[in-house]
């Protein structure tokens, strides 16, 4: 997991202009075919999480999970990774109303997008949907969060949303908590619960 962390970084950094060469040396190193795209740690966690709960050894199977930082960056992490750049097929997660932004950024990068599956929110929204509206309050109130829960529903602008809605608002709410969240809502899931997209994800891999 070490050499994994050290060619996320290392990728992270050639995406910020550095040197593409230690990025190179590390996807030799572990042997990488893959890269999973994801939008942002909250995600990164989730995926994990989920890998963990299937016995799945993603590294040991040569994928690399990587949080992109925000949608906006999956052109440059697309040219970097995939076939004009250290060769990797591309998979990942993408919001319904990213979708075609990131169609034309893999186009772009000479890979396909067919390996990108879709969250209609994002994929908080698809957990919580997964779970229902009750399950997740009972995490909250298990987490400690009741009262800040509370509190966020009495703020006018929550008063006609639906449940979900307020849900997958207040998880983005504090720092870190989507990526804390983003995890034990996997953990919570019952067999046959995993939303589509990411189901799907894993199926592809």
């Amino acid at each position: 997991m070490v050499d994994m962390w050290a060619f996320r970084d290392a990728v992270d950094r050639w995406a910020a202009g550095g040197p593409g060469g230690p990025a190179d040396e590390s996807a030799v190193r572990l042997g990488l075919r893959t890269a999973v795209l994801l939008e942002g740690r909250s995600d990164l966690a989730a995926v994990e999480a989920l890998a963990s709960l299937r016995g799945r050894d993603l590294a040991a199977e040569g994928v690399s999970v990587l949080s992109l930082g925000g949608a906006m960056s999956v052109g440059r992490y697309a040219d970097l990774l995939g076939p004009s750049g250290l060769g990797l097929r591309l998979t990942g997660l993408c919001d319904e109303r990213e979708q075609r932004y990131y169609d034309r950024a893999l186009r772009r990068a000479g890979a396909s997008s067919g390996g990108f599956f879709v969250c209609v929110a994002d994929l908080e929204d698809e957990l919580i949907r997964a779970l229902g509206t009750a399950r997740v309050e009972e995490i909250i109130r298990a987490e400690g969060d009741l009262r800040a829960w509370q509190t966020f529903l009495r703020q006018p602008a929550q008063h006609d949303r639906p449940r979900h809605q307020q849900l997958r608002r207040f998880l983005g709410t504090k720092k870190g908590r989507k990526i804390r969240y983003g995890l034990l809502l996997v953990e919570a899931l019952a067999p046959g619960q995993v939303p589509a997209p990411l189901d799907e994800l894993f199926a592809s891999l």
